[in-house]
This record gives C-alpha cells, sequence and structure tokens, in this order.
C-alpha cells in the first residue's frame, strides 16, 4: 500500500468553460496495487470538445476475465500499445495545467497521479471537479449515483459504459446537464458552491465528530454484508463525503464505529492525510498502529477511501 500521502490539486466544486475530461480503465479497483489498462480525455474549450486523447498501454500480466467482461478490454488489443511511461507522457503533454473533470474522478486521478510519479518523476497537482460529488448534492435522495444511474435520471442517451473514450462523451453530457440544473436551482454556480461548502455547519455539524455521538438509522440488517458487526476507524480526510455520513453509512450497514484503533478494530479506512497537522513519516498514528496490530496477528484491514465506498455501493 502507497504509505506517503499523494499531493494531487483540491477537489473542487466548479463548472469552468475550459477543462481536461479524463477516464482510465484499469485492472481493479486500487491504485496501490492494480494498473491502468486505457486513459482516454476530452480538451473541452468554451463548453465544446476540441480534441480527443485515446490510448491503450502495454500490461505485463493476464487481464481478469471480469476485467474483460466489465470494460470489453481484451489482451490481444493491448498488442503494440505504448508501454505504460510512454502513454503517461503522451497524457501528461495533453493535459497540461488544465483543470480536470470526470465522474467518479478521483479515482482516475490517484492512479494518473501515481503513474506519472513513477514513470515521470512528476507530481500531478491539477486541480479537479467530480461529477458524483455535484449529483450526489443535486439528488440527494437517490440511491446510487454512478454514471449509470445518472444517465437514466437524465435521460441522456449512451452506449458502451466502461470503455474509456464512450465513458468522457458520456460524462460530458452529465456534466452539461447537471450544469443546467444548478443554474435552474440556484441563483448563480456561486450560490451552489456556498450552500454546498456550508452544508454541514447550517446543519449545527461539529468538525469533530464522535462515534458514540452516530445513531443507527436502520431496522433490518444484510448480516452477511462485509461491514456487518465490524468495528470500522477512518483516518484522514475523506474527499466525497464528510466523515459523519461515512460513519453513518457502516452503522446503518450494521457495523459499529470507533473513534481510535484498538484490538477490536476490523477495518481502518484511509482518507487524503495532506491535512491532518499529526502526521508523522506519511502516516497518522491510528494508521501506524493498525500496521502494528496487523503484525501482531490481528483481524485487521487497512483500506483505500475508493474501496470503502465499493464495499458501501457508492
Amino acid at each position: 500500500m502507497n504509505s506517503v500521502p499523494r499531493e494531487k490539486g483540491k477537489s473542487i466544486i466548479l463548472f469552468p468553460n475550459d477543462y481536461v475530461l479524463v477516464d482510465v480503465e484499469t485492472t481493479g479497483l486500487s491504485a496501490d496495487y492494480d494498473s491502468i489498462l486505457e486513459i482516454a480525455a476530452l480538451r473541452v474549450i468554451d463548453g465544446v470538445v476540441h480534441s480527443e486523447f485515446h490510448t491503450f498501454l502495454a500490461y505485463d500480466g493476464s487481464i481478469p476475465p471480469f476485467v474483460t467482461f466489465l470494460t470489453g478490454i481484451t489482451e490481444e488489443m493491448l498488442i503494440g500499445a505504448p508501454k505504460p511511461n510512454e502513454a503517461i507522457k503522451l497524457f501528461y503533454d495533453f493535459l497540461g495545467d488544465s483543470i480536470i473533470v470526470g465522474y467518479n474522478v478521483n479515482f482516475d486521478v490517484n492512479f494518473l497521479y501515481d503513474y506519472c510519479l513513477k514513470y515521470l518523476g512528476i507530481k500531478m497537482k491539477n486541480d479537479f471537479v467530480d461529477c458524483m460529488r455535484i449529483s450526489r448534492k443535486l439528488f440527494p435522495d437517490e440511491k446510487h449515483h454512478r454514471l449509470m444511474d445518472m444517465v437514466r435520471l437524465l435521460n441522456i442517451s449512451a452506449e458502451g459504459f466502461h470503455r474509456a473514450l464512450v465513458d468522457c462523451y458520456t460524462t460530458k453530457s452529465v456534466f452539461d446537464n447537471l450544469r443546467l440544473l444548478v443554474l435552474e436551482k440556484y441563483p448563480s454556480e456561486a450560490e451552489f458552491y456556498s450552500t454546498f461548502v456550508n452544508k454541514y455547519r447550517r446543519n449545527g455539524y461539529p468538525k469533530k465528530v464522535n462515534a458514540k455521538d452516530i445513531v443507527c438509522e436502520s431496522t433490518e440488517f444484510d448480516t452477511t454484508h462485509p461491514l456487518y458487526g465490524k468495528n470500522c476507524v477512518f483516518t484522514g480526510t475523506l474527499e466525497k463525503m464528510v466523515r459523519r455520513d461515512a460513519m453513518q453509512c457502516v452503522v446503518n450497514l450494521g457495523g459499529i464505529v470507533e473513534n481510535n484503533v484498538t484490538q477490536k478494530t476490523n477495518f481502518l479506512i484511509l482518507g487524503n492525510n495532506d491535512y491532518c497537522s499529526t502526521i508523522k513519516g506519511g502516516k497518522s498514528s491510528k494508521q501506524v498502529k493498525a500496521e502494528e496490530l496487523i503484525k501482531k496477528g490481528n483481524d485487521l484491514s487497512i483500506i483505500a477511501e475508493n474501496d470503502f465506498y465499493d464495499l458501501i455501493d457508492l
């Protein structure tokens, strides 16, 4: 696992006219362990697609069958593809200093950041706009906020999900529609932004959340869920949701949230440690303690933020 915090750009709520929309297809969900198979991007100027970028990446291994089923990418399609160092250089040159837009784009940014650092020695610090964050604000009552869910909800024509270039064009349509909805519901984009960032302050939520204050809102549970009956602890700043909401998701699934790592802890969920004042050596005290307990044989897993969202089907 990558224990050094990524010094990437900020996740911002904005509707830029000029940006680069990106999407990657990978062999799995973890930027620490999995590989990029395909990168696509659209350069948008004044809201209009100006140019496209697309490349496969050579992969020294067997593509998992479920990845081929999901994306349609086969090993034959990667024959003759640029090596990862060549492909990421082409992408980085295309990206430049543009703002990045994408859907659940923190996932893509983590992979691209790691590749830029590994192969180019560059820390990709472009700010990024996550359409999923905006959709969750505009449609709080929707159970799911995946790209395909927004396509159906917004009645957008789309085919070929999980192929990078197709997903780029689909995401642009969603982004454009979300922008129109914001302008219909709010006096301005700035007003939308202010209500977004002040949501929890207006509701009286404290900055520091105590696990004992989280009360379960469910009466029935799926006892086979991976988080049912499990003790969970969060460390760092989550980039898609505030910690209170994440803790609420855990207890609603029948899990237990704790403030600190103990011998009872089953999952430590890693957020972004960049803003933690107690970080030493790139790790929070909770992560250090969790690693010590794992070495002693405790049933404890350290998982990334995106892996947590996969567990709760977000």
